[in-house]
């Protein structure tokens, strides 16, 4: 198919339906447009491009036009790529394309033009109505049919290794009228350990690396060295009464080096734990930082003793350099050894299971994980930042999108931060069940309270209103509540919805649980969802 140049006066809407006048453009997106042509201008001679349809964080999606060697027009999403994209990354995007797209609810790759750090990925375009348009209109039939090709398109591109890390509704496209379905913007996937994208082994070996390295090199740079007389020696450990500093100049005298001698002795206890501890600090560096004081984390590769907070005392001349060490600091370095005497064993810190981060956990390095993601849509193990993530977060954000489509609500989870995203989380499937699943992969997460986990019927259904007479006093839990569910889904309460709302399936809830099992080792895989009850007949 090869596309040449048009010329029209006809008008394409953005949903791909011919509009009988011009629509009007924001000069905004009128300045893009001629910024693309200046920037890429083959498109120019191929492409007359319409407007702009999307923008994303990498990207912005415009709506283009060409004439087929046959004589037909045809629509075409052209994505400009941000020239700040690393090349890997947008090779892999493509590579994405061409082996897993075109089939199976994924979206393929038409053509690609590139001119010098300009990328334009050109797809067919494909009318679209955006979920939060038409969540209040969805059947649940709709719903079932949105979930099960969704699973069928994550199938697809797992049985290929690819891991999409952004599956949200926006990149799910649905067309409300043809009944089709399309998986877009492979922008930040990421390859399995047996993936068969070759760029994206690339990827997965060389990314990480070089952001732990230049995160390194930051914080070596930021940490000043201390001199070497300041540090204290692993393998020498000498008495303060034995060791004597050497004269800071031959005309010293003795009444001089008596009077040092019994000052050093005064601080040597003071000195050689500081320092100590500082060496501590400095080694600790390089051991993984922790995420809510996971216990695997906090071991120290070596049990700090008296005799190891002993050290050589200190040249004459750096005596004055160490005054700082007041009685002051002679009290904060005995509480912080009477903190760590009530520590166990394996532990170098006092904040483990604690509200507050101690000072041994700060200096640790921080620990690199992927958390690349859509917040509301990240799953447990990402904001958790386990490091040994795979497709099961591809599932967990479909599991989001169903509670979403089931409850009627979009966006179901809104954070600022990961901490928030997680306490939303456990809000829904309870605190013990998010600290069990976190214990699983090694993580030890804290709640300030307990919170139970609630009964996903019972709240998809208040929340879209199908339980308009509940009692002062019910709660999601309550054993009323339950019956009331359990007469709602034999449609003897509320009258019939034509929608089918009022005879959702206990399969549907069901399958939701599963989606949003916490444990990303025990959570359902895209394809055994897909042979679930709720898809029996399809």
């Amino acid at each position: 198919m090869e596309p040449c140049v048009v010329c029209t006066d006809e008008i394409f809407a953005t949903d791909g339906v011919k509009s009988g006048h011009k629509k009007r453009i924001s000069r905004d997106v009128k300045s893009g447009i001629e910024l693309l042509y200046k920037a890429v201008p083959q498109l120019a001679k191929t492409f007359r491009i319409i407007e702009k349809i999307g923008e994303g964080t990498f990207s912005s999606v415009y709506l283009g036009e060409a004439s087929i060697r046959d004589g037909s027009r045809g629509l075409f999403a052209l994505k400009h790529l941000i020239p700040t994209s690393h090349p890997t990354r947008i090779a892999a995007e493509l590579q994405c394309l061409t082996v897993a797209g075109g089939r199976e609810n994924v979206m393929g790759v038409e053509y690609c033009f590139r001119k010098e750090d300009h990328t334009v990925i050109v797809m067919p375009y494909m009318e679209h109505q955006a979920i939060v348009d038409i969540i209040g209109s969805l059947s649940f039939e709709e719903v079932r049919m949105y979930i099960y090709h969704l699973l069928k398109a994550l199938r697809h591109i797992h049985q290929f290794g690819i891991i999409h890390r952004d599956i949200k509704p926006n990149n799910f496209l649905y067309n409300r009228k043809a009944r089709t379905f399309a998986l877009v913007d492979f922008g930040l996937a990421q390859g399995t350990a047996d993936t068969q994208i070759d760029l994206l082994k690339v990827v997965r070996q060389n990314l990480p690396q070089a952001k732990a390295g230049g995160s390194k090199e930051r914080r070596e740079k930021a940490q000043p060295r201390p001199p070497s007389g300041n540090t204290a020696s692993a393998s020498l450990h000498p008495p303060p009464s034995t060791a004597h500093p050497p004269s800071s100049s031959p005309s010293s005298t003795s009444a001089t080096r008596k009077a040092l001698i019994k000052k050093s002795r005064s601080v040597s206890h003071a000195v050689g734990a500081s320092t100590s501890h500082t060496k501590d600090l400095v080694g600790l560096r390089k051991a993984p930082r922790p995420v809510f004081s996971e216990r695997n984390m906090n071991s120290c590769s070596s049990t700090t003793t008296k005799q190891e907070t002993r050290t050589q005392l200190p040249r004459t001349g750096e005596l004055s350099s160490r005054r700082f060490l007041s009685a002051r600091g002679a009290l904060a370095t005995s509480r912080v050894q009477k903190a760590q005497q009530g520590v166990h064993h394996s532990h170098t810190c006092n904040c483990f299971q604690t509200d507050r981060v101690c000072n041994v956990c700060l200096s640790r390095k921080q620990q690199l994980a992927p958390r690349a993601g859509t917040p509301g849509f990240r799953a447990p193990e990402v904001l958790l930042k386990w490091p040994n993530q795979g497709t099961a977060i591809d599932v967990w954000s479909a599991g989001v999108i169903f509670l979403s489509l089931l409850s009627g609500r979009f966006p179901f989870f809104k954070a600022s931060d990961d901490l928030v995203a997680l306490s939303q989380i456990m809000t829904i499937r309870g605190s013990r069940e998010t600290t069990q699943a976190g214990k699983a992969i090694g993580k030890a997460v804290l709640c300030s309270r307990e919170l139970p986990k609630l009964d996903l019927r019972v709240l998809c259904e208040t929340l879209r209103g199908q339980r308009p007479g509940e009692e002062a006093g019910e709660t999601l839990l309550s054993p009323k509540s339950k019956e009331k569910t359990l007469k709602s889904s034999q449609g003897d309460t509320w009258g019939i919805d034509e929608r089918g709302w009022d005879r959702v399936p206990e399969e549907a809830y069901d399958l939701l649980d599963r989606l949003l099992d916490l444990n990303p080792m025990t959570r359902l895989t895209a394809a055994e969802g897909l042979e679930h009850p709720l898809f029996a007949h399809l």
